[in-house]
């Protein structure tokens, strides 16, 4: 067994007002896997990489609707690999999110690429195949 086979998954904590709402938004959006769920945090998981949904104490709720407030400017993005952006952005609201409309897609690097933002603000990216159809 190599060293590398014994290391912990990569993972990404995101502090958030309410567990249960943002960890549904990442799940159903991103098709991720509940590893874990323990009230005041859920690990999920897509492709070796871990998402931990953690409860920030104290923080009050965000606004929804037009009066959220996007995080653009933040230390982090985190980026998604999804079967469809298409699909992802009519989710989205649903889901208390949203994805940027399709002519603010790009590509680079054999993937399309689309921000948007969760549902406490924080912007996140959703990547799709470069070839994939968006409707």
């Amino acid at each position: 067994m190599s060293a590398t086979s014994v290391l912990p998954p990569p993972c990404a904590v995101l502090f958030v007002a309410n567990v249960e709402r943002l960890a549904r938004f990442y799940r159903e959006l991103a098709a991720m896997a509940v590893v874990h769920d323990e009230g005041d945090h859920v690990v999920l998981e897509l492709a070796g990489l871990q998402l931990v949904i953690h409860a920030m104490r104290g923080e009050p709720e965000p606004a929804s609707g037009p009066a959220l407030q996007v995080r653009e400017d933040s230390y982090w993005k985190l980026c998604l690999p999804v079967a469809s952006i298409g699909a992802a952005r009519l989710a989205a609201p649903a889901l208390g999110g949203w994805i940027a409309p399709s002519e603010r897609e790009w590509e680079a690097r054999g993937f399309r690429a689309c921000d948007g933002h969760d549902p406490e603000g924080n912007v996140i990216q959703l990547r799709e195949p470069a070839s994939a159809a968006t409707p």
